[in-house]
């Protein structure tokens, strides 16, 4: 008689094994980390918070140190060989730096008043015994030739012209070069990082205890209630963000303090508007009456049931609205309504650099790459958390 019960090889247990059990954020979990452009966002994210907490550790520099002398630096430094290793760099402005050590030490040249030759276009200076200069005669043609190869100056030491760049170095002193007061943008994009996560932690702050409770009472009391405090947030609503800065910037001054204010005055109103929408759909279920039978209170029928059955759509709008307000601070300080000198906001930084745009490109191209990195960040971690957040999409 054969044995009817009979051990299953390891291959056909993992064959006939069932999924272990997970609770609803487990699973959410799961189908967020399948989402590649999601664990980029988040990755992102992590790093933009670390960059903004440590990011210190990698320059020496405050972001309100300011040196003329090394005005406008570039983070990568075309430098002449001269002779036996002597570096220099040629600046936008035809002055010269001498760089040490492949860009661990800059130095800018003295360059005396009787040697600036106005009417030759020469600049004149002495180097460890060579008479060094700096011949920019040639811009004026090659700015109305517009042809960016063409040159614009010459390097003439002693008897021997350089007119290209002998090779390429880091500047190691100020990584990501310097603005037009010689501050160093590492610490000024440091700085503005955390001006943009203090942004996005208001943000949530506010969308979170004022936005979902207004819009949870609002839906679950009902009736005239819910008439009346709706039609404040569409009061709200119907005036301009910006017009609200301009009202706070004559009572209380510009500021980071008056952006905050500004976007906690009007930032929940959107996130009371989907919870009411939430709670209005949740609120005749089972258990809610359960609860109403057994006495519970308003509150905790609030607090225990709604709120946390509308989490997910909640987690949403938060993670959807944070790279809006960062780019709204973004924005103000752009036009000039937000942080003061000498706060640096990436919005600040993108101002300044606008007017020497086609000569420091880089001054722009740093706060620009960071804002849409961020935002896009915050979008891409969104999206994911609405598909994983989503009951209908489980499998």
């Amino acid at each position: 008689m054969s044995n009817k019960w009979e051990k299953l090889s390891k291959q056909e247990a993992i064959k006939e094994s069932i999924r272990p059990s997970l609770t609803y954020w487990q699973d959410a979990w799961r189908r967020l980390k399948k989402n590649v452009l999601s664990m980029v966002g988040l990755s992102v994210i992590v790093l933009l918070i670390l960059f903004a907490a440590f990011g210190n550790a990698f320059t020496p520099w405050a972001y309100s140190d300011q040196d003329l002398d090394m005005s406008n630096l570039p983070p990568r430094l075309e430098v002449f060989d001269i002779g036996d290793g002597t570096l220099v760099y040629v600046h936008k402005e035809y002055t010269l730096y001498l760089v040490k050590e492949d860009g661990k030490s800059l130095e800018k040249l003295e360059l005396p008043t009787a040697n600036k030759d106005m009417m030759k276009k020469q600049n004149k200076y002495t180097l460890d015994g060579m008479n060094v200069v700096v011949d920019y005669s040639f811009a004026a043609k090659a700015k109305k030739s517009n042809d960016p190869n063409a040159i614009k100056f010459q390097l003439l030491v002693d008897d021997k012209v350089f007119t290209e760049p002998t090779k390429t170095v880091s500047n190691k002193v100020y990584m990501f070069g310097t603005d037009g007061l010689g501050r160093d943008l590492l610490a000024r994009l440091i700085y503005g990082a955390r001006i943009s996560l203090l942004i996005a932690f208001i943000a949530t702050m506010v969308q979170f205890f004022i936005g979902v409770l207004y819009g949870g009472i609002s839906g679950y009391v009902g009736g005239k209630t819910d008439n009346i405090m709706m039609r404040i947030v569409d009061i709200i609503a119907t005036v301009p963000l910006l017009l609200y800065v301009i009202m706070l910037m004559v009572v209380i001054g510009p500021g980071l303090k008056t952006i905050c204010i500004a976007l906690g005055s009007v930032y929940w109103v959107s996130m009371a508007r989907i919870v009411r929408g939430q709670i209005l759909s949740i609120k005749e279920q089972e258990f809610v009456l359960a609860a109403r039978t057994i006495g519970a209170s308003t509150w905790r029928i609030m607090v225990r049931h709604l709120i946390p059955n509308a989490l997910g759509p909640i987690i949403v709008s938060l993670a959807m609205m944070i790279p809006s307000a960062i780019f709204t601070e973004a924005f103000l300080s752009f036009i000039g309504l937000g942080v003061n000198a000498p706060m640096a906001s990436w919005g600040t930084l993108a101002n300044d650099a606008v007017p020497g745009l086609r000569s420091y490109a880089y001054q722009l191209l740093y706060p620009s790459a960071f804002i849409s990195l961020t935002v896009l960040a915050f979008n891409f971690l969104g999206d994911g958390l609405r598909d994983a957040l989503d009951p209908r999409l489980r499998k």
